[in-house]
């Protein structure tokens, strides 16, 4: 029987990113890839029967496939530059929890299966959650199948060089039917549970969210001939627009946005861009607080590319409402674990996408930082144990 800490130190080398720290582990990569196959030999290892679905999840069974089962587990890639924890904790955890039920000689009564779901990041085609997004049929499938990554691959195409269907991808209702309950583990990705007091958490609800891309449109030009007072910089009117996102959202209580990303084109040092790309993630509790915060941003950008001779245009990427988990799960949950705070999080989660269409709950588990999508994220291993023995604590209190 491996420990939570054992089965992360076993892929601790993959994936490592040498010029951002921490790991990067885009979903179909080759360090993503890996994990998938180590993820298969220790549900093999366990007794569990491995499939792929056609959307490219990852199944592994205890018992038949049957509607109604038990699932838990996580994901395995990784935002650029990630921490050790994000995802692998929650594959890991469910794992470890399998062993410890059957060390207890625990007969289900219901199948469980442990899942991998597939970019659930986003950091390959911008859209978060996709696998499970697919599975549930919350993304038009024409939109999903013409995702770009960054070399200009569509989805369809990584899709198929990775043994999927593109004309099987899509919403899966035999496949979710046998979704009877869902439970993801997953590190803390804030300060909720502090550095004293419980370890474990039972998730209350995720905060409202959504990515959109912020196109600037200048002149570009020659660095050296053009004068300065006959430029039309699409780059300065961005580095306004940083600005703006981050004072809109601060005049608004409980609202977060933030640029992660922005792109020059052509991108070089000697060159006036001609177009600018930002990508804009934006949260807040209330669904129509966000969108007006989203519109307050759009006007905002508008005015500091109209100040630089430019014009900027706003496309949303994705977006999901603010999700508050099933209520009887979560308090059955609680029952099996006296003791745990309830926590809300800011952080988006495919039990999130899941909860609108069956039965989903959450666990965290301590990361004393707060500090997540970062090498710096942390969870000792005592918390990474007693998450295990937690998770295991609902999965039997739930078969």
């Amino acid at each position: 029987m491996e420990t939570v800490n054992q089965l992360l130190d076993s892929i601790k080398d993959v994936g490592r990113d040498g010029v951002r720290g921490g790991y990067s582990r885009s979903v179909y990569s080759t360090p993503e890839l890996d994990l998938r196959e180590w993820f298969k030999e220790q549900a093999a290892q366990r007794g569990l029967d491995i499939e792929t679905d056609r959307n490219g999840i990852m199944w592994a069974w205890w018992g038949e496939p049957q509607d109604g089962a038990l699932v838990t587990g996580s994901h395995l890639d990784s935002v650029p530059g990630g921490g050790a924890f994000d995802g692998p904790l929650g594959v890991a955890s469910a794992l470890a929890a399998v062993d410890i039920l059957k060390n207890r000689g625990l007969q289900p009564r219901r199948s469980l299966a442990v899942t991998v779901f597939p970019e659930e990041e986003g950091s390959r085609f911008g859209v978060a959650c996709l696998g499970s997004r697919l599975l549930t049929g919350a993304i038009d499938v024409d939109k999903a199948l013409n995702l770009r990554d960054a070399d200009g691959g569509t989805f369809a195409d990584v899709a198929r060089s990775n043994g999927l269907d593109p004309r099987h991808v899509g919403a899966d209702p035999e496949a979710l039917a046998r979704i009877g309950d869902f439970v993801e583990l997953h590190v803390e990705q804030g300060k909720g549970l502090g550095q004293d007091g419980p370890a474990i958490a039972v998730g209350s609800s995720i905060l409202g969210h959504g990515r959109w891309k912020l196109s600037v449109s200048g002149q570009g030009n020659h660095a050296g001939t053009t004068l300065m007072a006959d430029r039309a910089d699409p780059m300065v009117a961005a580095a306004h627009i940083v600005l703006a996102v981050r004072d809109t959202a601060a005049k608004q209580p409980d609202a977060r946005a933030t640029v992660g990303r922005l792109t020059p084109v052509p991108g070089g040092t000697n060159v006036i861009a001609s177009r600018v790309d930002l990508w804009l993630d934006a949260r807040h509790p209330d669904d129509a607080v966000t969108a007006r915060l989203i519109e307050a941003i759009y006007v905002a950008a508008q005015e500091a590319a109209a100040s630089e001779g430019c014009t900027a245009t706003l496309t949303e990427e994705s977006y999901s409402g603010t999700v508050h988990f099933d209520s009887g799960l979560s308090r059955r949950i609680g029952g099996l674990l006296p003791g745990a705070p309830v926590l809300a999080t800011g952080a988006g989660h495919d039990a999130g996408v899941l909860a609108g269409y069956v039965p989903s709950a959450m666990l965290f588990v301590r990361n004393p930082s707060g500090i997540s999508h970062s090498p710096e994220e942390y969870v000792a291993d005592e918390d990474a144990s007693s998450g295990a023995v937690a998770l295991a604590d609902v999965l039997e209190g739930l078969l």
